[in-house]
């Protein structure tokens, strides 16, 4: 009885170390990386989530070796992502980066990344198509 009872308060204490870093990415491989953004993603607030998004593209996409990136993203929590986002962009942006020429600041680009999310959910959103019917399911008989 005493051995069970240790077990089980090492297997709670386990436990709450590994939910200690839920809120941080996982940067042992991209895949797991990937799955780490898309959870704390659904956890932000919605007002967040674009930006975090788009921070986390930016530092991928300045950072094109693998280990270079996992490196950087290991351990960091939505704010330093977005923070590290808006430094890579300032830099960028001061370098002439072609893309970046179109906006005029960080929130101008994540206002019109806003827009262009509300848009497409808007257009992949039809109120008159019924949910039954069986003309526009997705679903394939293979």
């Amino acid at each position: 009885m005493k051995k069970l009872s240790s077990l089980l308060l090492i297997l709670c204490c386990l436990f709450l170390i590994a939910c200690g870093k839920g809120q941080e990415i996982n940067g042992h491989s991209t895949r797991t990386a990937y799955r780490s953004v898309k959870g704390l993603k659904d956890r932000l607030p919605p007002e967040n989530r674009i930006e975090f998004e788009v921070s986390f593209w930016t530092i991928r996409d300045a950072k094109k070796s693998d280990d270079e990136f996992l490196n950087t993203v290991d351990g960091k929590t939505p704010q330093e992502i977005i923070a590290l986002g808006k430094e890579i962009y300032q830099q960028r942006k001061n370098e002439g980066f072609e893309a970046y020429s179109q906006y005029s600041s960080w929130e101008d680009m994540i206002a019109k990344f806003g827009k262009e999310r509300t848009d497409q959910d808007r257009k992949g959103k039809n109120p008159n198509r019924d949910p039954r019917d069986k003309g526009n399911d997705v679903l394939y008989k293979l």
